[in-house]
């Protein structure tokens, strides 16, 4: 079945959340913050392949996400990035906004890569705050 045009839903990933975790061991007396960053959520991208003629392996009104990044950890861990989702799409396709109508993008050579949405910023961990005046922070950012 041949396909010439659809409409799809894309959404980035949300970064993780930071920790707020204290470093505390048995002949460190005062051990202190030590909760790690969020992992950057993912991006969506759309790529121009030689191979492809069609639009059938886009679903008709498909909302695509990309992964999720981890939250930080104890002990400094930061977490991991969530995976950046690839939709692939016939040389030549032309992205538009749905709303207005305009041309985002040509997609006119093969292998291009166009980020469609940029994956979300990993909150910052108790670690990140901590300084002369605040030694014990006790927040993070999601």
């Amino acid at each position: 079945m041949f396909i010439d045009e659809t409409e799809i839903t894309v959404s980035s990933g949300p970064g993780g959340a930071g920790m707020v975790s204290f470093r505390r061991e048995k002949y460190i007396p005062r051990g202190g913050p030590d909760g790690g960053n969020g992992g950057d959520g993912g991006d969506v991208i759309l790529r121009a392949v030689s191979n492809r003629n069609t639009l059938a392996g886009i679903q008709h009104g498909r909302h695509y996400r990309a992964q999720k990044g981890a939250p930080g950890g104890s002990s400094l861990k930061n977490g991991r990035a969530g995976e950046n989702l690839i939709i692939e799409v016939p040389v030549g396709t032309l992205v538009r906004d749905a709303e207005r109508g305009h041309v985002l993008r040509d997609l006119d050579r093969a292998d291009l890569e166009v980020a469609m949405v940029k994956g979300g910023v990993g909150g910052r961990g108790n670690k990140h705050f901590a300084g002369p005046t605040n030694q014990t922070p006790r927040r993070a950012t999601s």
